[in-house]
């Protein structure tokens, strides 16, 4: 019988990495240096080599998992079909028996997850790497601790195009105070903030997520939504889309740890399949 499992996800900006001493669990958060898939699993190993026995389970999935031989530096490797990681870990995280579950990291992808099983719905290209990429051209950084506090200061109305300025009231459902453009300003005025700048760029992508989401989750008739990945540990990103279920009446479920959802799936396989 096991009595550690080592589960990994790498991403395509960070590896995460979950090991389970059976009344112990370590999580560690890994910068991917973006070698080869080897060397990435390596890279995995070596921040937990202290707490490693030799018969731990391991188990990766993400990035190019597919190219992992069958064993690295002697240990056996279990590959971990990704979608069904993403949907077992939200779900595990969450304490749901279903729902949509969004993995919101560099980029997005978006599973219908139930006890029956789990199946890829959509996702978007816009994510935390867009952010990145647009914070480091428009902020002059890529520093997500940074980008997070300058949004937290900044107000995004100053940059985006409201519904007031644009039509003079409300539309539908939406408020008067929602926004009709995401950075319809900048073409227009001079002078802005960073933190403004910073606020507008979180509340793009942070919309483009939640709308996507509650679109997808009606298309699959189910009501919970549940995010993870680690664009969801920053508040600045968990404000707007709550405001973004303001406007539609929906609640989006953040779990603890949601930046390891995928790595909590990875888990939750090894520990059935290898009890």
């Amino acid at each position: 019988m096991a009595d550690s499992w080592l589960a990994v996800d790498m991403g395509m900006t960070n590896i995460d990495v979950i090991l389970d001493l059976g009344d112990m669990r370590k999580m560690s958060m890994l910068r991917n240096q973006h070698q080869a898939a080897s060397d990435q699993l390596r890279q995995a190993l070596e921040a937990v080599s202290d707490d490693l026995s030799a018969d731990v389970v391991v188990g990766v999935t993400g990035g190019r998992y597919r190219d992992l031989p069958d064993q690295v530096d002697g240990r056996q490797v279990q590959k971990v079909d990704e979608i069904q990681a993403l949907g077992r870990g939200g779900l595990t995280l969450s304490g749901r028996d279903a729902g949509l579950v969004v993995s919101a990291g560099t980029g997005v992808a978006m599973v219908a997850a139930r006890p029956s099983g789990v199946e890829h719905v959509t996702g978007s290209a816009v994510g935390g790497g867009t952010l990145l990429g647009l914070s480091k051209i428009i902020l002059g950084t890529d520093d997500v601790v940074e980008i997070d506090r300058l949004a937290l200061a900044g107000d995004a109305s100053a940059v985006d195009i409201m519904l007031n300025e644009a039509v003079g009231g409300k539309v539908g459902r939406l408020p008067e105070n929602a926004n009709a453009v995401n950075l319809g300003k900048l073409d227009r005025e001079n002078g802005f903030t960073r933190e403004n700048l910073a606020a507008g760029l979180v509340r793009l992508v942070a919309q483009v997520i939640a709308v996507i989401a509650i679109n997808a989750s009606n298309s699959v008739e189910m009501e919970e939504i549940i995010l993870v990945g680690h664009l969801m540990d920053l508040a600045s990103i968990r404000r707007e889309i709550d405001l973004v279920g303001e406007f539609y009446q929906r609640t989006f479920i953040v779990p603890p740890d949601p930046g390891f959802g995928t790595a909590a799936g990875v888990l939750s396989v090894l520990r059935e399949e290898n009890p």
